[in-house]
This record gives C-alpha cells, sequence and structure tokens, in this order.
C-alpha cells in the first residue's frame, strides 16, 4: 500500500467532520478574539477591521503551508496535521495569557489606538489562525487522493469549511461568549483542536514514541487553557456586548461610590447617598441642560442609553416622571439596578437599539436625551441626519435634543459634522462645554442642544461634582469652524465618525 493509498480507507465523513469542525472552531476564536481585546482597546470598527485582517493573514500562511504538506504521503501528511492542531490548541489556549501579559505595555507604548489594536491582535491571534488555516489543504487533497468522483469530494470539503464557518459563528454570537464567556469559549476551543489532533495522529497510524509524544503537548495544551481559567476574570460581568466592571471609588462603605467601567472606558460615576450629583462634565450637561430649558418638574423624556442610568435616577428622585430609557445590553442594566442604586420601577426600559425603539414608539417626548458616545466606539446609526430627522418627529412642539460628543480641540471635524447634520434638522443647535480655556492636544466633551429655538441663557451652574461653570460657544465661532473645516452632512450612506474624531492611520 503506498502513502496515498491510506486515502481509500477513510471515509469521507470523517474527513468532512473535521474540516467543518476545524473551520467552525477558528470562527469562534476569531469572534472571541473581539470581545476580549475591547477590554483594553474599546470596540469599534477599526478594532474589527484588525483583528479580521490579523486572521486572515494567519488563514492565508497556513493555507500555503498546509498546501506544501498536503504534497507528502497521506500517513505523515496527517501525523503533521496532528501537530499544527496540538500548536493550534497551545496557542488558542495561551491566547488569553498573552492579552494579559502584553496589553498594558503594548496600551502604554504605542498611543494611537490602530497601532495598539493590531499589535495585540497579532500578538494572541496570528498563530492560532495560522495553526487553523493549515489542515483545509492537507483534508482536501487527501479527501481527493485515489478516489472516485474527486471533483465532487472537492466540493464537499469546501462546502463543509463555508458552512463550520457560518455555524462558528452563530455557536460563538449566540451561545458561547453570553452564556460561559470569552476564556472558557478558548478552553472548549482548545479541546477542540486536542480532539482534531488525536483523530489526525489516528488517521495518520501513529506508532511507538511518535505516538506517545502527543501525550505530553496535549498536556501542555489543556494546562495552558485551565491556567488562564485559573486567573482573576478581567470583567464582573461578560455580555454579548460588553465586558462590565464596578470599581468603587470612596473609602467611605457608609457613603459608597461607584464607577461603571465598560470595555475600557470609565461609562459613568454615581453616589448612593447623592442620586443628583453627576460626576462626569458631560453627564452634568446631560442631567441640568434639558431641566433649564423646560422649567418645569414635570415633562416626558427618552434616553438613548442607559450605562449607570444616573441621569434618569436624578431626575426620578426630582419627581420627574414619564422616562423611558433605550438600553440595549440588559446586563448594563441590571448592574446598575444592582451596584449603582437605580430603581428600574422609575422608568419605563427598553432593551433594545435606540434609534429601532424611537421608530416604533408613537409618541412624543418633550426631551430625547444622546448618552451613547464613547471615546473610538461611535455609534455612526445615531448620527446621522436620518436619525436626527427620526428624532425631530418624536419631539414634542417645544421639545429638545441633547447629545454628548468628544473631540479633540486641535482638530473639532467630528463636532463640526454633527452640528452641520443637526442644523439641516433643527433650526437652533448649541455647543456647550466647559467654561474654561482650552489646552493643547484636549479631547473636550461637548452637549449639543437641539431644537426649534435658542436658549434664554448662555451659562449654568452644575455640580459634576464641584460646582462647575458650562457655557454655550458663540454661533460666530461655531460657524466659523463649520465653514473652516468644510463640514458635510452625516448621512446612513457615509456617516465616518471614527475617522473625523482623528483616528486614522495618517494621524499622528
Amino acid at each position: 500500500m503506498t502513502g496515498h493509498d491510506t486515502a481509500k480507507i477513510i471515509p469521507l465523513w470523517l474527513l468532512i467532520f473535521l474540516q467543518a469542525g476545524i473551520s467552525a472552531s477558528s470562527l469562534i476564536v476569531e469572534i472571541v478574539a473581539g470581545r476580549m481585546i475591547a477590554p483594553y482597546v474599546g470596540m469599534s470598527l477599526y478594532t474589527w477591521t484588525s483583528i479580521i485582517a490579523v486572521v486572515l493573514a494567519g488563514f492565508s500562511v497556513g493555507h500555503w503551508w498546509g498546501g506544501k504538506i498536503a504534497s507528502l504521503p497521506t500517513e505523515r501528511a496527517l501525523r503533521i496535521t496532528g501537530w499544527t492542531m496540538i500548536a493550534a490548541a497551545c496557542t488558542t489556549a495561551g491566547a488569553t495569557l498573552l492579552l494579559r501579559a502584553f496589553a498594558g505595555p503594548v496600551v502604554e507604548t504605542f498611543t494611537h489606538p490602530l497601532a495598539a489594536i493590531t499589535i495585540l491582535s497579532f500578538l494572541a491571534f496570528f498563530l492560532p489562525s495560522l495553526f487553523a488555516g493549515v489542515p483545509a489543504p492537507i483534508l482536501t487533497v487527501v479527501a481527493m487522493r485515489d478516489r472516485k468522483r474527486s471533483e465532487q469530494a472537492l466540493g464537499a470539503m469546501f462546502a463543509s469549511g463555508a458552512v463550520g464557518a457560518i455555524f462558528g459563528t452563530l455557536l460563538a454570537g449566540f451561545l458561547f461568549v453570553p452564556w460561559i464567556g470569552s476564556v472558557k469559549t478558548l478552553l472548549v476551543i482548545t479541546c477542540v483542536y486536542v480532539i482534531a489532533a488525536l483523530i489526525c495522529f489516528r488517521l495518520g497510524k501513529a506508532k511507538g514514541h511518535a505516538a506517545r509524544a502527543p501525550v505530553l503537548a496535549i498536556g501542555v495544551a489543556l494546562g495552558t487553557g485551565i491556567w488562564a481559567l485559573s486567573l482573576p476574570p478581567v470583567c464582573d460581568r461578560e455580555s454579548s456586548y460588553y465586558c462590565i466592571r464596578t470599581v468603587a471609588v470612596s473609602d467611605n462603605p457608609d457613603d459608597p461610590v461607584n464607577l461603571m467601567v465598560v470595555d475600557h472606558l470609565a461609562h459613568g460615576i454615581s453616589a448612593r447617598e447623592a442620586p443628583r450629583v453627576m460626576f462626569t462634565e458631560h453627564a452634568a450637561m446631560l442631567d441640568a441642560l434639558p431641566r433649564m430649558r423646560m422649567d418645569t418638574a414635570h415633562f416626558t423624556s427618552f434616553h438613548i442609553g442607559g450605562g449607570t442610568y444616573s441621569v434618569p435616577r436624578a431626575w426620578a428622585d426630582r419627581g420627574i416622571g414619564g422616562i423611558t430609557i433605550a438600553e440595549i445590553d440588559p446586563v448594563v442594566t441590571e448592574v446598575a439596578v444592582d451596584q449603582f442604586w437605580f430603581d428600574p420601577a422609575s422608568a419605563t426600559i427598553l432593551h433594545e437599539d435606540a434609534r429601532v425603539a424611537l421608530r416604533r414608539s408613537t409618541q412624543t417626548f418633550d426631551v430625547i436625551v444622546g448618552d451613547a458616545f464613547t471615546d473610538i466606539a461611535a455609534p455612526e446609526h445615531l448620527v446621522t441626519r436620518q436619525f436626527f430627522d427620526l428624532v425631530s418627529r418624536r419631539l414634542s412642539p417645544d421639545g429638545v435634543f441633547v447629545m454628548n460628543l468628544l473631540d479633540n480641540l486641535d482638530r473639532l471635524d467630528a463636532l463640526a459634522a454633527v452640528v452641520v447634520t443637526l442644523r439641516d434638522v433643527f433650526p437652533s443647535v448649541e455647543v456647550w462645554t466647559d467654561a474654561r480655556p482650552p489646552q493643547a492636544g484636549e479631547r473636550r466633551v461637548f452637549v449639543l442642544l437641539a431644537s426649534g429655538s435658542d436658549s434664554a441663557v448662555s451659562v449654568i451652574d452644575a455640580r459634576s461634582p464641584d460646582l462647575t461653570r458650562f457655557q454655550a460657544l458663540g454661533s460666530a465661532f461655531i460657524d466659523g469652524i463649520v465653514q473652516q473645516k468644510n463640514a458635510q452632512v452625516l448621512t446612513d450612506d457615509h456617516a465616518p465618525l471614527a475617522y473625523l474624531m482623528g483616528f486614522d492611520p495618517a494621524i499622528d
């Protein structure tokens, strides 16, 4: 019997099963990669772009290497495939450890977000993708060797890889990450790769030392996965959307103050004994500006994003009712209730995308609050002309829309674009910020207030937590920025907000 004759006794269904299982596992790792990197660099278009590029690069190198191995006699090729599966298991199990070890130094060394995201993706997920990409050409060639209707075998192997990728994507998003979390998911994939390795060694008829040697390597892979699982978790709660942590920022147990960290960003702060006090500039403005405009304790509101629910909690404490909140992540709401003292009975909570919820609603609101803007994870579908038009239709005649926005004072391209877009819908657009001199390179918090008329005042004082003065920037100043930037209206078809904020490769 020649080395190629082994293919005759390997059932095609077994090779299809192996191909599909490895393909599914590799896609699960790709999806989990985004979830695991988010606590260090956030989740954005750039995060997924880097991850997909790194994973595809790994697959490409793996496929090329696998093609060279496939030219060997079948049994030897399968034994080598078994070793690449052990390597895939070890590197997949070790991805967590690599992220823990290198995330801090990488983020500190490479201050540009794109560089940090790409390097972390490469360090943790290039090798797992490379080794997972090796088996596909080998198993396909083995399936075709000395087999009648080899063309059908070729099609079946390609199809099994694609079907496996589909199932892997679905399993990652709908089962593994929300049910058992990222680290346990990688341990499951490590076990799958180990099983695939054992099958390949069996098919390759490994004997003697060649059969015993993989045992130690398999033990290393499983041990690495268990070690990663034993480490303290990065997240207090890991949802389908975010890695959520709660940090106590008060040393007084009788006056607790908690900080919510979503992925890598401080998302909000609340004090148990002071529900009306805001601890961030944007929350202070989102709280004070609508109340200034309404000039009454009775108005309805729709809140885009919940987070710590600080503003709805403060308004409920003031006796303001008619509060509706669209928070896409139910786990965020659970954390806000458990650790940020929000009473869910004080508001109507919708666990869905705010744009979907607002489009389906037939109610009009006096105030709509946009509190979903965070760092490079810009919610582009919530800053377009189409969305602002929807907001205007859901506002009462004298209603106001307020939204927070971050931008670099050295650029202000994002601010200019959002202002122009709002002006395309609303007669009056005001830009509020902290009344202090700008600093070079500063990323400033702005709150934009859009309505049918200008505010009666241009300065307000609010606690954040110290008493802070906020002011509306002069319209002539804003007009000058808009003209200088030649700002264009953002639309559902084109809203490059992250690029406008300065996160593009050409910017140092």
